[in-house]
């Protein structure tokens, strides 16, 4: 005999709430993960184009290389003109690293968080500077 609302016990109630509650966390989950399969995959070609757009620009530049040492080789000795290139790429890779090196040397590292764990420490940790209280032994007569 099925029950009315009015009828239905707290329980019941509370179960079948608890019960909503599980299905609806477990379709969250499964939209979450078909939503990353989905992005992982778009994710995984794009890096795959991104990584043959770079090999392609790696290759590029090696000919546009070749094609300025052949041209500064018009009035150059050949060796001096790839010399010259070779120069002019050790120092553009020179700079990249120094910058580089500076913008990591900016870095404040991970202050906050380390003073927090230290205050968590501290919080969680009794105060060494402060005596230990220890309560006084009760007799049965109260004294």
């Amino acid at each position: 005999m099925p029950q009315t609302p009015e009828e239905e016990s707290l329980g019941s109630l509370v179960a079948q709430a608890s019960s909503h509650i599980s299905d609806l966390v477990r379709s969250e989950i499964e939209l979450a993960k078909a939503e990353f399969r989905f992005d992982a995959k778009r994710v995984g070609m794009a890096g795959a184009l991104f990584a043959a757009a770079a090999f392609s620009a790696h290759l590029c530049l090696i000919l546009a290389s070749f094609t300025i040492a052949y041209v500064l080789a018009q009035w150059l000795p050949n060796w001096l003109a790839f010399l010259i290139v070779t120069v002019v790429y050790l120092a553009g890779a020179g700079a990249a690293a120094f910058f580089g090196y500076r913008r990591l040397k900016g870095l404040a590292g991970m202050k906050r968080t380390a003073r927090s764990i230290k205050d968590l420490k501290e919080i969680a940790s009794p105060d060494e500077h402060l005596p230990a209280v220890r309560p006084e032994p009760v007799t049965r007569d109260g004294t």
